[in-house]
This record gives structure tokens, C-alpha cells and sequence, in this order.
């Protein structure tokens, strides 16, 4: 099937190469963007005013949809239809963001509280990929009007923190906007593709993407060499940004109406005329001292400093991450050479400030911070397409990935930080004679255990032939490829029998989950590492058991009466062992009964070789 391309000098079909736009769908506002004239460019309106397609969808009673600007505008006329934020529901249960419920200004299906959430509009029920799908139709149909041609090819965007289930969600609702979805890429990485066109190659630098957008924050640290962008660390929160910055400055609001969160809550038009004017308020006081406005016949009022310092906590929160950022990558502030500032938010100057105060260092702005992600995501595209060979982007992922073992324990098969695509295995076998049905259950985490973890799915190697203990090999594959999708293989090597999965999550991981794993692997660093010594110690010890039991009765016509009452109260005595809680105990139990059964063990050995030899059985 052909293709068709604009040829962007003279306006003429090009069958050859068709486009692959970027596309950065953002929280607040998306974007798309191309290659012109070797440059990266983003999409104005017809107008040509504008970039920003602001990430709101309105459903009209007709049946009709406003996507963008026109949608805006119904947020306070009708707030029950008219959808934003979406993408801070790309991948959620009811769960996760039902502490949010009051923010929305449209009703969130709550049925069902651990499946993904769906949104109500009208008698229907609408998933965020269907949402997004409407933002992306948006997006491809304004670039369209642009190029005079069809595009159906993208490169997306998602913050760094995304999970599996989220970043398959966006490919999804690319599909859905017929858009073929060739790379899903993090934006802070996308902005380093932006600043790092026309570099010195000669040159190595290493840089620090602050990236604060309308609902989430991701900071990166990466190392710029010879052409090569190679994420070293990443961390973030995925419900930080300017929508919580509004959230801030609206409570404040509220508080001087004297409104509580309740009667707000009720309130679906005054709780966003509120959102409305405390986003403009929060532009106001990014260049201006003061802001004074009226909301339903009441003037509302704040200056720099108070908004600064209801503010600092959130940007706090930021600089919590740049410091977690820096310690993943073993670096500190003074290696770092750049700091570039990504989002619409890093607009506010106690974000500059405080950012720069950070690394002790101007910041890096002078690309617009609404589209330098956008337009890393055009340069990822046009890498894709083949224009440009000599840039290389590696990217990494942000949680360890692996599989439970016997007593509960996370054997991580993919660490965290780890360059993707990436592809990773280990072999294990049974602990059970004759096992036929394996499980496997796969988790993402920095826990020694898998229940402070979280489960990502799980499936069953069924049919394994009937062999001993310790005989089957299992080869377990984790497969992680560029967009941070994991894919987990499991094979019999003896019998040849396979089974694989795509792992997709029920959901999403939230902002305090994310933050409590990795703060919680630090933490419980002493107490974890004890637990695993001792389930270690206690998998040990029962396989020495199992192995005793049988060597006991293998081996009857060999052994003396005195060894094999001492063996059994030794093997004894090692079972009690397991029933306590130190490793030391169990440890030294294991090394009585090994010193002791080694020398009987070589005795029936060469015993069995020897009747073996001369055709006699022994037992």
C-alpha cells in the first residue's frame, strides 16, 4: 500500500516517506509537532496564533464534540460534560484517584473501585484512552490541515514515571485516534533531544531535565556524548504540577469566601470558575506582585509572597525528587553542567529560583518551555524515519522488575535504572517432585519481599513432564522493549515447552505508591535484608531436608544404625531450626548436618559406583 508525505518546500506528494509527527499529549495542553526544513516545528492554530491545544473535551447534548479551545470555554457553563486532566486517569482504578473526585468537575464511575475508572458523560461511559482518542483526532487532524496530507504515523510522549499499563493506555488511544504509535517516549527525554540538536560531539555533558507540567513532575539526569542521550537516573511524581499549584491557590480562594470544601464540592460551576481564575492568578503573579479579582460577588485577593509560600511545599516536593534523581545517578549538584527547565509551570519564578538556588547554577530556558517536549518527540520521529543517524537515544526504566520465589521473596531479573529496550533471564527449577504446573508471578519493586511490592500480573508454565526435584530448568525471559512494555517468557529447557505473556497491569501505580517503594527500599533497607537472609536460610534448609529424607532411603543397606539415628536427629534438629527467626541459627543447623552426612554421602557414592561397575544393585 502506497504512502503519501507533503513535501514541505514546494507543497508536492512525496509516496516515498510519509510524515512521522511528534506528539506531546499533555495534562493542561498538547501539542504536535514535525520536521521543517530540518528544524522542529509545533502546529499553530488556523489562526496562527497558537500551539497549545488545551487537553479538554466537551460532549454536547446534540451528540457533538468540542476538542481544545471551544471545549474550554464550556468549563464553567457545563463542568458535568466537559472533561480535563484527563491523562492524570490514564491507567487508574477508582482507587487511586477517588481522593481527587472533588478536583473534577464531572463524575467519575465508582462501581466498581479496583477496575479502571470510566468517566460519565450523559447515560455514557467514556475510558481515558477514549478521551485521549478525541485529543489525539485533534492533534492529527490540525497537522493535517497544516501539511495538506494524511499523517498516520507518531511518536507520543508520557512523563518518565508512567508504568506498563499507562504507556500501553497511550498507545491504545493513538490506535484509536489512527494513529500507528511508533515509539512512546518520556518526555524529559524528549526535551533533551530538543536542547541537544547542534551540540559539540566532541563535547560530553551531563544534564538535568526539570520537567513540571500541568499534572505531573519528572526529573531527569542525562549524559549528552559523541551524539549519545543516555538516561542515567529518572524520578518524579505523577500528581505534581500546575493543576495542584491552581488546587492551591483555589482552597486559598475559597477559604477567603468563607467556603468550605463541602459546599464547593456541590458546586460543580463555582468550584471551576474558582480553578479558572486561580490559574490566572498563578500567571499574574509569575510576572506581577499582586492579584485581585471577584468570583460569584466576592472579591478574592493574594500577593507573591503569600502565593510563594503556599507554593514552597509543592516545589519542595520537586527538589526532593532532583536530590533522589542525583543519588541514583552517583552525582552531585556540581557535576551536573546544565539544567534544562521543561513545562509551562517552570514559568513561576520561585520555581526558576529555587531550581537554580538547587544546582547552584543559572537555569537552561531558552527554548519554550509549552514546546520543547513536543519538539524532542518531532527529532525522536525523525531519528525513526532515518533522517537523522547520527543521534542515539537510550532511556532507562524506573522500577526493578521481577519474579516471586519460594517463601515470598522478589528476585529482581531487570534493576531499576536499567537501559531499555533491555532484555534479561534467569533459570530456576522445582522444589517439588514431579511438579507439572509452574506459576509465574511477576512484581515491580525495590521490596526484598513481594508483598511490599506491586503485582503486575502473573501466569502458569502448565504440563511440565513429571521429573525430580531440581531437575526441570526453567528459563524465565523478561523482555522490556523501547516504550518500557514488558514482556515475560517462560520455557522448559529439557521439554521445550514455552509460554509468554505481555504484562498489563490492572492499573496504575499512584504518586504516593511510587514514592513510598522507593523511599521504603531505603528505609527498610537493615529489616529487609534480615527477612531475606532468613527465607533464604529456611529455602536452604528444606531443600537439605527433602535431599536428607531421600538420601536416608537410598542409601538404607549402607548406612550403620548409629549414622542413620544421628542423620535423622540431626535432620531434626535442623527442621526446629527453621522455626526461628535467625539465620545464624538455621545456618549453623546446616553446616552440622552437611559436616556430618559429606563423608557417609562419598562412602555410598563410591559404595553404588563400585556395584554398579560390577553389575549388582545395592538396597
Amino acid at each position: 500500500m502506497a504512502t503519501f508525505s507533503i513535501n514541505l518546500k514546494d507543497g508536492t506528494l512525496n509516496k516515498d516517506n510519509e510524515v512521522i509527527v511528534g506528539i506531546d499529549l499533555g495534562t493542561t495542553n498538547s501539542l504536535v509537532a514535525y520536521m521543517k526544513d530540518g528544524a522542529a516545528v509545533c502546529v499553530q492554530d488556523d489562526l496562527q496564533k497558537n500551539t497549545l491545544v488545551p487537553s479538554v473535551v466537551h460532549f454536547a447534548s446534540d451528540g457533538s464534540i468540542l476538542v481544545g479551545d471551544a471545549a474550554r470555554e464550556k468549563l464553567i457553563t457545563d463542568p458535568a460534560h466537559t472533561i480535563y486532566s484527563v491523562k492524570r486517569l490514564m491507567g487508574k482504578s477508582y482507587n487511586d484517584v477517588q481522593t481527587l473526585e472533588a478536583f473534577f468537575g464531572y463524575r467519575i464511575l465508582d462501581e466498581d473501585k479496583d477496575a479502571l475508572v470510566k468517566v460519565k458523560v450523559y447515560d455514557r461511559y467514556f475510558t481515558p484512552v477514549e478521551l485521549s482518542a478525541n485529543i489525539l483526532r485533534e492533534l492529527k487532524s490540525r497537522v493535517e490541515r497544516e501539511l495538506k496530507a494524511s499523517v498516520n504515523q507518531a511518536v507520543i510522549t508520557v512523563p518518565a514515571y508512567f508504568n506498563d499499563n499507562q504507556r500501553q493506555a497511550t498507545r491504545d488511544a493513538g490506535k484509536l485516534a489512527g494513529l500507528d504509535v511508533l515509539r512512546i517516549v518520556n518526555e524529559p527525554t524528549a526535551a533533551a533531544l530538543a536542547y541537544g540538536i547542534g551540540l559539540d560531539k566532541s563535547k560530553a555533558e551531563t544534564i538535568a531535565v526539570y520537567d513540571l507540567g500541568g499534572g505531573t513532575f519528572d526529573v531527569s539526569i542525562l549524559q549528552i556524548q559523541d551524539g549519545v542521550f543516555e538516561v542515567l537516573s529518572t524520578n518524579g511524581d505523577t500528581f505534581l504540577g500546575g493543576d495542584d499549584i491552581d488546587k492551591t491557590i483555589a482552597t486559598f480562594f475559597a477559604a477567603q469566601m468563607g467556603l468550605d470544601t463541602q459546599v464547593l464540592s456541590a458546586n460543580k460551576h463555582l468550584q471551576q470558575e474558582l480553578r479558572l481564575l486561580a490559574e490566572h492568578a498563578k500567571k499574574t503573579l509569575s510576572d506581577g506582585s499582586f492579584f485581585q479579582g471577584e468570583i460569584d460577588g466576592k472579591a478574592v485577593s493574594i500577593g507573591r509572597d503569600t502565593f510563594e509560600e503556599l507554593i514552597m511545599p509543592l516545589v519542595q516536593r520537586t527538589l526532593d525528587c532532583c536530590q533522589n534523581a542525583l543519588r541514583d545517578a552517583g552525582l552531585k549538584t556540581n557535576q551536573i553542567d546544565k539544567v534544562v527547565m521543561v513545562g509551562g509551570s517552570t514559568r513561576v519564578p520561585l520555581v526558576k529560583q529555587k531550581v537554580s538556588a538547587f544546582f547552584g547554577k543559572p537555569v537552561f530556558n531558552n527554548l519554550n518551555p509549552d514546546e520543547v517536549v513536543a519538539l524532542g518527540a518531532a527529532i525522536q520521529a525523525d531519528i525513526l524515519s532515518g533522517n537523522q543517524k547520527d543521534l542515539l537515544l537510550i532511556d532507562v526504566t524506573p522500577l526493578s522488575l521481577g519474579i516471586e520465589t519460594v517463601g515470598g521473596l522478589m528476585d529482581v531479573i531487570i534493576p531499576r535504572n536499567t537501559k531499555i529496550p533491555s532484555k534479561a533471564g534467569r533459570q530456576y527449577t522445582t522444589s517439588v517432585d514431579g511438579q507439572k504446573n509452574l506459576k509465574i508471578a511477576v512484581y515491580q519493586g525495590e521490596r526484598d519481599l513481594v508483598e511490599n511490592n506491586r503485582k503486575l500480573g502473573e501466569f502458569v508454565l502448565r504440563d511440565v513432564p513429571p521429573m525430580p526435584a531440581g531437575l526441570p530448568k526453567i528459563d524465565i525471559q523478561f523482555i522490556l522493549n523501547a516504550d518500557g512494555i514488558l514482556t515475560v517468557r517462560a520455557r522448559e529447557l529439557r521439554s521445550g515447552l514455552e509460554q509468554q505473556i505481555d504484562i498489563q497491569p490492572a492499573y496504575g501505580i499512584t504518586e504516593e505508591d511510587m514514592a513510598r517503594m522507593l523511599l521504603d527500599s531505603i528505609t527498610h533497607a537493615g529489616a529487609d535484608m534480615k527477612i531475606r537472609g532468613v527465607l533464604e536460610a529456611r529455602n536452604e534448609a528444606n531443600n537439605l531436608l527433602l535431599a536428607g529424607v531421600k538420601f536416608l532411603q537410598q542409601n538404607d543397606g549402607i548406612l550403620t544404625d548409629e549414622e542413620k539415628v544421628n542423620t535423622n536427629a540431626l535432620l531434626k534438629a535442623l527442621s526446629e531450626a527453621t522455626q526461628t527467626e535467625d539465620k545464624d541459627v538455621i545456618h549453623q543447623a546446616i553446616e552440622t548436618l552437611n559436616n556430618y552426612t559429606m563423608p557417609l554421602a562419598h562412602r555410598a557414592m563410591d559404595t553404588n559406583i563400585r556395584a554398579a561397575m560390577s553389575g549388582k544393585k545395592i538396597g
